[in-house]
């Protein structure tokens, strides 16, 4: 059962993370270890460090989404909270919420903010985010949701005239049939009145791509490693992260890119919650994530 906790009169957390997720979560896990080629669900990037990682990737030189992503919203933030009348700003996948005070702010100009719901699987994430947009906003509710979206977007609830973003590319970090699948668990709690706002990267020169996935300062191969940190508190493990080297490239066939951990060496890994051995050969790739990059006919294909 979720739990619903008060932090003031006007932020409310929900917490629908249970001690009993953590069995479903290490199903999955083992499931996914036992592919071929071996692969860890990319949810498990985000604890509190590789929240804060993930932060830093953001603001790097080779990292352009979030900087585009940024200046599209400003040039379009206004228009966006005429022509939607929300009153409520539901964030999938909210994060830090960097660019979240660009709808706030617009969605205040017109007078309309009244309900903020950063949705996000990162407690910490989502409690920060929470306290400070409170602080900020003295109009605005805050009712966080500490969630994921495979299980808990129908626990959203209803409310005003809503905006509902899912920005940053996150939809790109799903296969096309998971992404299909994915929109349509984000549609059904939507009411007539609502508005979608996706956010998806587009194709461009390969070695732009691959750049922003290979920063010279090596803070995407820390944060993609740190996978490894999270795994091994989920399932009692003693996978070894600087035994592995971080790869990304652009996989022209499917128009994305693909993340992986290649093992250095051969290394025996014991997953104890798990009762489970793996025996990873030397450069042996483990999956971490996609970032899809697409053009128009996929996305009228995905919409």
């Amino acid at each position: 059962m979720a739990t619903t906790t008060p932090v003031s009169d006007r932020i409310r957390i929900e917490v629908q993370l249970e001690p009993s997720h953590r069995e479903a979560d290490l199903v999955e896990l083992r499931a996914t270890l036992e592919e071929s080629p071996r692969r860890i669900p990319s949810k498990y990037f985000y604890d509190k460090r590789g929240s804060a990682l993930f932060e830093q990737i953001t603001e790097l030189p080779e990292y352009y989404l979030t900087r585009t992503e940024r200046s599209l919203l400003e040039s379009v933030a206004d228009e966006l909270a005429v022509r939607t009348g929300a009153e409520e700003l539901v964030e999938l996948g909210a994060g830090a919420a960097t660019k979240t005070r660009i709808l706030l702010d617009a969605m205040s100009r017109q007078g309309n903010l009244r309900v903020y719901v950063p949705f996000d699987v990162s407690e910490s994430e989502v409690r920060r985010v929470a306290t400070e947009l409170a602080r900020e906003y003295d109009e605005l509710f805050v009712h966080g949701m500490v969630a994921d979206f495979t299980h808990h977007l129908n626990e959203i609830p209803p409310g005003d005239p809503r905006l509902v973003a899912l920005l940053g590319s996150t939809i790109g970090n799903y296969r096309p049939e998971e992404a299909v699948e994915l929109l349509q668990r984000v549609c059904n709690p939507m009411a007539e009145g609502d508005f979608f706002l996706l956010g998806v990267d587009l194709v461009k020169e390969v070695a732009r791509l691959e750049a922003a996935y290979n920063d010279s300062a090596g803070i995407t191969a820390e944060f993609n490693r740190n996978i490894l940190r999270v795994v091994n508190r989920l399932a009692d493990a003693d996978f070894r992260p600087e035994a592995y080297r971080h790869v990304a490239f652009f996989d022209r066939e499917n128009s994305w890119i693909e993340i992986s951990l290649a093992a250095e060496s051969d290394q025996p890994v014991r997953l104890e919650a798990l009762d489970l051995k793996l025996s990873i050969e030397a450069e042996e790739r483990i999956h971490t994530e996609i970032s899809s990059k697409y053009d128009r006919s996929m996305l009228e294909e995905l919409l």
